[in-house]
């Protein structure tokens, strides 16, 4: 029996390595969820090259290209619609979206954070956690909505914090955790919807 996945558009930056975890999960007949395209705001986002070897069809809309956010989000809005995706997912994409933009596709897109939110909203999450002494750190799969980190909660994972841990051993062991989150929390969408 074959299980209607839902299609899925990832919109990274950089490596893409959440990417790559969720293009692996759906190759998985049972899995519930198919990446139908990879949208960067950088040509040279490594991750563009690994979706075109799978192949997924990639775009690139370089927000340099326009006078500001709401045009920038616009047309990456109206990319992912004409490729009839049902669920958004943001991996490593490094803009602040518009409300605009937001509401077009609440309910149905996801970020993951390297924290444990409502703690560490925003950036250098990691040596926040180290500096305020935390024992626990992690990482929250969410929905997006137009305030920064804040939307509702899909799942989390917990690292433990060690004594020796550096922002970097901390940041390694936080993203070996995310991977398999993002996909377990994908599946609970795409479900859903």
């Amino acid at each position: 029996m074959s299980i209607s996945k839902k299609k899925v558009a990832i919109l990274i930056s950089g490596r893409g390595s959440n990417m790559r975890a969720i293009i692996e999960a759906c190759k998985a007949p049972e899995y519930p969820a198919e990446v139908i395209l990879v949208l960067s705001n950088k040509a040279d986002a490594p991750g563009l090259e690994f979706a075109k070897e799978q192949g997924i069809e990639t775009a690139v809309i370089n927000h340099k290209d326009f006078a500001g956010r709401d045009e920038f989000d616009e047309e990456v809005a109206k990319r992912i619609q004409q490729s009839g995706a049902e669920i958004v997912c943001l991996a490593g994409f490094m803009r602040i979206l518009t409300e605009g933009f937001v509401k077009q596709f609440e309910g149905r897109m996801m970020n993951i954070h390297p924290s444990l939110l409502p703690k560490y909203k925003g950036l250098d999450t990691h040596k926040r956690a180290l500096q305020a002494g935390d024992s626990e750190h992690g990482c929250t799969v969410h929905y997006v909505t137009p305030e920064l980190d804040s939307g509702t909660t899909i799942l989390q994972e917990v690292v433990k914090v060690d004594a020796y841990d550096t922002e970097d051993s901390l940041a390694a062991k936080v993203l070996a955790k995310e991977h398999g989150a993002y996909v377990r929390a994908l599946a609970i969408v795409a479900s859903k919807i």
